[in-house]
């Protein structure tokens, strides 16, 4: 697809975009998991897999039995899961995967005290999937069945792109070189064998690009992607994040685009896994109500998408919330789209979520009970003492 005007300005140094790929949108872990376990039994040569949480239900249990099949079948399988995340996952589960010949590491693990470390901010948050340098998946599902821990009526809202085509070399590279770093960080052997040659259909049209965040060359690769998308919108921006508390920049585009005739809305949990937190991201909803932001709450399940539209071409899709710890501390991974039909498909399912979600008013949210107010000027105050705890205190 031909860059569009000012759009080709958006994929600025270290984020390429590139052409020729098959994406596939998926909702949900019933799209999700049968096509992640249909690409384990396929494969020949390797799986890599990194996850935020890999929790011990039937659904994760699928998956894992899925990895044990490929190793017992000589597939060379490396998962790596973050320490915190994945703190629960049983004894025994690891035990089996290991007899069977996975290869398990954990993202930083912490001995004690890891509620009040700051660098037990710093995690893995990435939930990708790569199998055979072949076929990728990119988004925000953990390994966790939709109807856990809390069984709402309908599955957790969330998304992942499975993903066939050139830019799966740049997440071949990313997820080989990750489980390298972290296996030498704790002193364990790296596996001299050459990497699977990464390989594709040719028939792909889709542009796209594979977007991370880390603590060193991509720092803030994906919030200037946000941002980029913000400031050149022309009519549209919809999005929809489990923990929305951005920063300074991110609310005063929003704000700008509302100003100059862009319908902006934000769909954002109803119900929440994090309580503290959606109280400090509600301290921010009065400023951004008044401004002409349209706010939605999703009330019918657990809302865990991370996923944007802008425009008729612009989309996203990933691991990154839009707040501090997503977007300055933990690793993350997206993949950016720059293309009508798959921004068209995103939308249409957004659009159906945000229409059946309870609105906000600015008039009603100015006069919510004080109880509330206080609680969420309380939050807010201390998720900006914690910022500095952590050197961002900048963000808000």
């Amino acid at each position: 697809m031909t860059p569009r005007g000012p759009w080709s300005r958006l994929f600025f140094r270290r984020v390429d975009m590139v052409s020729g790929n098959h994406l596939r949108l998926l909702q949900s872990g019933a799209d999700y998991f049968p096509a992640l376990i249909a690409a384990f039994d396929a494969a020949r040569a390797e799986i890599y897999l990194e996850t935020y949480i890999f929790n011990a239900d039937s659904t994760a249990e699928a998956v894992r039995d899925a990895l044990v099949r490929a190793a017992q079948r000589g597939v060379q399988v490396r998962v790596l899961i973050d320490a915190i995340g994945s703190r629960e996952l049983p004894a025994a589960w690891l035990e089996a995967l290991k007899t069977a010949g996975v290869a398990v590491l954990k993202y930083r693990p912490l001995v004690t005290g890891w509620r009040s470390n700051p660098k037990s901010l710093r995690r893995l948050h990435r939930k990708v999937a790569v199998v055979d340098a072949r076929i990728a998946f990119v988004g925000g599902m953990n390994l966790l069945d939709d109807f856990e821990p809390i069984r709402f009526p309908v599955a957790r809202f969330d998304f992942s792109v499975e993903v066939q085509g050139p830019l799966i070399v740049a997440i071949h590279q990313s997820v080989h070189h990750l489980w390298r770093l972290v296996a030498l960080s704790q002193l364990q052997p790296i596996d001299r064998k050459h990497s699977v040659h990464p390989s594709w259909p040719t028939d792909g049209r889709v542009r796209a690009a594979f977007v991370t965040r880390d603590s060193f060359a991509h720092r803030r690769d994906i919030e200037r992607s946000y941002l980029t998308a913000l400031a050149l919108a022309r009519s549209d921006i919809l999005i929809a994040n489990a923990y929305f508390l951005p920063g300074n920049r991110f609310r005063k585009l929003l704000k700008k685009a509302a100003a100059r005739g862009v319908r902006v809305q934000l769909l954002v949990q109803g119900h929440t896994d994090h309580p503290f937190f959606q109280a400090a991201s509600r301290a921010l909803y009065q400023d951004l109500l008044v401004a002409g932001v349209s706010i939605r709450e999703y009330q019918a399940s657990e809302l865990h998408a991370k996923v944007a539209v802008v425009d008729d071409h612009w989309a996203t899709v990933g691991s990154s919330n839009i707040d501090p710890f997503s977007l300055m501390l933990a690793r993350e991974a997206n993949i950016v789209v720059d293309d009508v039909g798959f921004a068209a498909d995103l939308r249409e399912r957004l659009q159906r979520a945000v229409d059946e979600s309870a609105a906000l008013s600015a008039a009603d949210w100015k006069i919510r009970p004080w109880r509330q107010r206080l609680a969420s000027r309380l939050a807010y105050g201390l998720v900006r003492f914690l910022l500095g705890v952590a050197r961002l205190g900048r963000w808000l």
